[in-house]
């Protein structure tokens, strides 16, 4: 409750004819002042005329005026600023440590208003979305601004674990793109444990061994904990045991405990063991992802980096044990185009922003606009109400505000929620 106050506040969201204190002077507000998000009064340099005296300082926001002492405010200097303290219920005088009594203005909500932001809160996580009216009513060019505005949220957000990735890896890009494919290769469902491999292999280890494929694939498969203990007369189970003893040993390399790799409910032919060896095949011969991304002039050439196809064992095999029929040997075109989205373009976004280059910023833009848009349940839900979806630049930003808002329950914060609300009226109550 007291964040929706907060929201209330900084938004404005309030008829000025109920705005008077506690004691009958009436307020009003020339600035609601700006949000604090750390310790001290909820907002700083409010400027705010109570009665016939107009007053600069700040704000403090609490459901019950209580709540003052309650947070032990009344002997803490750091609230002696507070020239108003909006509250929801009025059970309580407050003063500063000097004993000076702060003006008070007691500000409900309508029951309209609370009912309206619980329906978007407690509803954000289920299948429908519980503003789709509001979206279909929206004006196009509002509705557009918004959907950039996301995009480019989740492109910085990526970009920016790219970044971390290349503080924790000392600086080394090729290093960081090893860690942003294997993630990607996990494709949602198995992106962390990827991860968490591919940041206990040593790019360097593995280039010591680039020209040996069995080498390449016994530390990935051995680091995924994933090589079987009993080889059961399979040949190339026993050639993975003993490279992968050797390797270990001569680089003091420990496999994952517990790494979590989800196969239940799976397509063998999507088991983490194919796409392994995919990461494998794009390993073997040298790994250059930084050096192709950077170098790559057309959307063809970005899509054909992933172009590594499978050998051997994996012809034929989805796991580790009965053969099956002659899988597809490369990754197929939707599973690169997805690559491209979650690798490609974060990365020559990051370097962008890294190097100051501002034509890599827009050709990851350019990449993301030319890409067609992903085809998930989120991309269907907002098509059901009418939301086109023509490239991965529109889908990317339509994911971000599912998983990023609508999940997360922050529809205070999402524009088409603060339209939804600022719509409805906050009236005192009798």
């Amino acid at each position: 409750m007291e964040r929706l106050m907060q929201y209330i506040w900084q938004h404005r969201l309030w008829l000025p004819e109920n705005m008077t204190t506690a004691d009958g002077r009436r307020i009003h507000v020339l600035d609601p002042g700006r949000l604090n998000t750390d310790a001290g009064p909820d907002f700083f340099n409010a400027k705010i005329i109570i009665g016939d005296q107009k007053w600069a300082g700040d704000v403090e926001i609490h459901v019950r005026a209580s709540d003052w002492h309650r947070h032990h405010h009344d002997g803490d200097p750091a609230y002696d600023s507070v020239i108003l303290h909006v509250v929801r219920h009025d059970d309580t005088s407050i003063a500063r440590s000097d004993g000076s009594i702060i003006p008070q203005l007691r500000m409900p909500c309508a029951a309209n208003f609370d009912s309206s932001y619980a329906s978007l809160v407690n509803a954000a996580p289920a299948p429908a979305l519980p503003c789709a009216d509001e979206i279909r009513s929206i004006e196009s060019i509002y509705l557009h601004s918004w959907i950039d505005s996301l995009a480019f949220e989740r492109l910085h957000a990526k970009a920016d674990r790219i970044m971390q990735l290349l503080d924790h890896m000392h600086g080394d890009w090729e290093s960081a793109c090893f860690v942003t494919l294997s993630r990607a290769l996990g494709f949602g469902i198995n992106a962390d444990p990827f991860e968490r491999l591919a940041k206990s292999v040593p790019l360097s280890v593995v280039g010591k061994h680039h020209d040996s494929m069995l080498a390449i694939q016994a530390i990935l498969f051995g680091q995924a904990a994933l090589i079987p203990a009993e080889a059961n007369g399979d040949r190339y189970i026993e050639m993975l045991q003993r490279e992968y003893t050797f390797l270990s040993h001569k680089f003091s390399l420990t496999p994952l405990q517990s790494p979590g790799w989800k196969m239940a409910r799976m397509r063998p032919a999507n088991f983490p063991h194919r796409r392994i060896a995919f990461l494998a095949a794009i390993l073997f011969g040298g790994f250059k992802l930084m050096s192709a991304i950077t170098e790559a002039t057309s959307t063809e050439q970005m899509l054909n980096i992933f172009n590594a196809p499978l050998s051997g064992y994996w012809e034929t095999h989805c796991h580790f044990g009965a053969t099956t029929s002659p899988q597809p040997t490369q990754l197929s075109l939707s599973s690169r185009r997805i690559l491209a989205i979650n690798v490609v373009a974060p990365i020559l976004y990051a370097w962008g922003l890294h190097h100051n280059i501002p034509a890599c910023q827009d050709s990851a833009i350019s990449l993301l606009q030319e890409l067609p848009p992903e085809s998930n349940s989120i991309i269907a839900m907002f098509a059901a109400i009418g939301i086109k979806c023509n490239d991965a630049f529109t889908s990317q930003a339509l994911i971000q505000l599912r998983r990023q808002y609508c999940e997360a329950r922050k529809c205070l914060y999402c524009r088409i929620g603060h339209r939804m609300l600022s719509k409805k009226a906050i009236v005192s109550e009798p």
